[in-house]
């Protein structure tokens, strides 16, 4: 198995990661356990958290499984959501934080986080807050290594540019969403990776069950998060989504692939993708995601998958710079 490389830290993570949100929620504590070792086995070392999964359930489970392995591990966890009703028990404030790590260090049974993620952009905290914050944590041992999730891509060379003035610790991974729906990564932050040598660990790779087969025009599942998760209903509900997934459906039948395993195997074919993040509610939703890794994809496959949704337009929407109607380049 190839384990590449944590953007240029050196450090080497497995080319797909586990996500583990679903421990101690949709996945009670044994399955759980199932998930985790069938991933172990399968050659995955790189397990991604945050301390408002399952209200710190899916920390402390992710914790208990870790003993034993855990410096044969990366192991990743995320603040910024809130994790109660207290005013200051949110955001990047360098109080939260600070709070925040103490606490899932607490939970995960560990004395470091090894890749820990701003789950979001902070509006209401300095910036110069933040990273002092975050820099303080890393000098203190208790992070590693920092990263951004869910940042565009001028909120990541923001804090790339402050980090480096100030003499802290890079940004060295970025978590977007990516999949066959949701490109717009591949406008700005997957260039913009690639430029600063940032590792990407893409989320929701089936767009939240979208692309599993499950959905098409006329195909609605009674259940399942698409159906049952407002926030997810509202990313994917339009009615063109529906239409992808039944084209998707229909060429991974062609293929004879799996469509989680099509799926995943497009996202991390895209050069600038370090290792998707992968989940599963069962070790029976799991095998097709670890199977991604089979998936022989080449450029034009790619291309072919590529050409069943929208490509988003480049960010100055020139688009006629990639037809010869333009005025020419170097």
């Amino acid at each position: 198995m190839n384990h590449p490389f944590l953007g240029r830290t050196g450090l080497r993570i497995s080319p797909l990661v586990m996500g583990t949100m679903s421990f101690g929620g949709d996945a009670d504590s044994a399955t759980s356990e199932a998930l985790f070792r069938r991933a172990l086995d399968a050659g995955i070392n790189t397990f991604d958290c945050a301390n408002v999964y399952a209200k710190g359930r899916s920390e402390e489970l992710l914790g208990q499984f870790s003993k034993g392995l855990r410096d044969q591990l990366v192991l990743t966890t995320k603040a910024y959501f809130p994790t109660g009703p207290g005013p200051n028990e949110r955001g990047s404030s360098r109080y939260h934080l600070i709070q925040s790590v103490e606490a899932s260090l607490k939970r995960l049974g560990t004395d470091r986080i090894d890749i820990f993620f701003l789950h979001r952009w902070d509006e209401s905290s300095d910036l110069e807050e933040t990273l002092r914050g975050l820099e303080l944590l890393v000098r203190a041992g208790k992070i590693v290594y920092p990263a951004v999730s869910n940042f565009s891509a001028w909120q990541s060379m923001k804090a790339l540019g402050c980090a480096k003035t100030l003499g802290f610790s890079p940004i060295v991974a970025t978590q977007p969403m990516y999949n066959l729906a949701k490109r717009q990564a591949e406008v700005e932050i997957l260039p913009m990776a690639q430029s600063e040598g940032i590792a990407v660990l893409p989320y929701s790779p089936l767009g939240g069950g979208l692309l599993s087969g499950k959905y098409g025009k006329k195909s609605r599942p009674h259940t399942g998060r698409l159906v049952d998760n407002a926030m997810y209903t509202t990313r994917y509900g339009a009615e063109k989504n529906y239409q992808l997934a039944e084209d998707f459906s229909a060429l991974a039948a062609e293929l004879k692939v799996h469509p989680v395993s099509l799926a995943i195997a497009w996202v991390a074919s895209h050069p600038a993708v370090t290792a998707p993040l992968i989940g599963a509610r069962n070790l029976e939703q799991l095998e097709p995601a670890l199977a991604a890794m089979e998936v022989d994809m080449d450029s034009e496959l790619r291309q072919r998958i590529s050409a069943l949704s929208t490509a988003p337009p480049p960010a100055t929407d020139r688009n006629e710079e990639s037809s010869r109607h333009n005025y020419g380049s170097r």
